[in-house]
């Protein structure tokens, strides 16, 4: 397979969707939102949005089968699989706040073999593919080498929902804070992650994460040569929904943090 040929396949599909979402939030009626569960919202934008990319992504590999957020079509792939979120940082889309975006990736076998987020509001296209760089619009990016935390900025999310780990996440992020520049919340995890992979944050970390959250953002993160890893400094983030991404310099040192306060 021609993955770079595919990864801009892909990215023509997810403009086109994203000219569909800048489009409804000019109009957009807050009204419309529903809700999935405590603090969990979704509206006919973030569905359609699903609609339009799974329509046109499964003419690229017709027996590809798909993990999507807002479960618009469930289908089992033998080799290869689509995991998407239509519109991450939904909340950030219904209260009028710049920070939103797309997020596929395709895993082949189990492995991430394309990674593409689409920032909206800024318009950056961040995307890797399998044997290629990361690039955010055609230009290549690396993570950044500041070397340790007092020089560096983090990013995080906080928990909106299954809140038994929140003391341990504010002792972490009361640390994080006095030993950083400082710690920002967008509120979109792939956004968080592909500003990681281009230097503008030093390292990111959540917890309670979803496979569409994160998919596509920690692909980019690694092929830009940075390290994703679970709190306990493991590779079983998927399954452990918990998400340490770093530029490698400040790993031993977050890690050494993570596991203070959750393990």
């Amino acid at each position: 397979m021609n993955y770079e040929l595919l990864c801009n396949k892909v990215i023509s599909i997810v403009k086109l969707t994203g000219n569909f979402i800048r489009k409804e939030a000019m109009q957009f009626d807050a009204n419309k939102i529903e809700y999935k569960g405590l603090n969990d919202m979704v509206s006919y934008v973030d569905k359609t949005a699903e609609q339009k990319l799974v329509q046109n992504l499964e003419k690229l590999i017709p027996d590809a089968g798909f993990i999507t957020e807002e479960k618009t079509i469930s289908r089992e792939g033998k080799i290869y699989k689509w995991i998407i979120d239509p519109l991450d940082g939904t909340t950030n889309f219904i209260h009028g706040i710049p920070a939103y975006g797309i997020s596929v990736a395709l895993y082949e076998d189990g492995l991430a073999v394309i990674g593409v987020v689409y920032e909206l509001n800024r318009g950056e296209m961040f995307y890797s593919f399998k044997g290629g760089s990361a690039f955010m619009n055609k230009k290549e990016i690396q993570v950044s080498v500041n070397p340790d935390l007092k020089s560096s900025l983090l990013a995080t999310g906080f928990p909106y929902y299954q809140f038994d780990k929140q003391p341990q996440y504010l002792k972490l992020l009361e640390e994080m804070m006095q030993k950083s520049h400082g710690v920002r919340r967008i509120g979109a995890a792939a956004i968080d992650l592909v500003y990681t992979a281009c230097g503008r944050f030093d390292a990111f970390f959540e917890y309670n994460l979803q496979q569409w959250d994160f998919a596509a953002g920690c692909f980019i993160v690694q092929q830009a040569g940075g390290e994703v890893f679970d709190f306990s400094g493991g590779c079983d983030f998927f399954n452990k929904r918990e998400i340490l991404a770093t530029n490698g310099k400040l790993t031993e040192e977050m890690l050494e943090a993570m596991k203070r306060h959750f393990n």
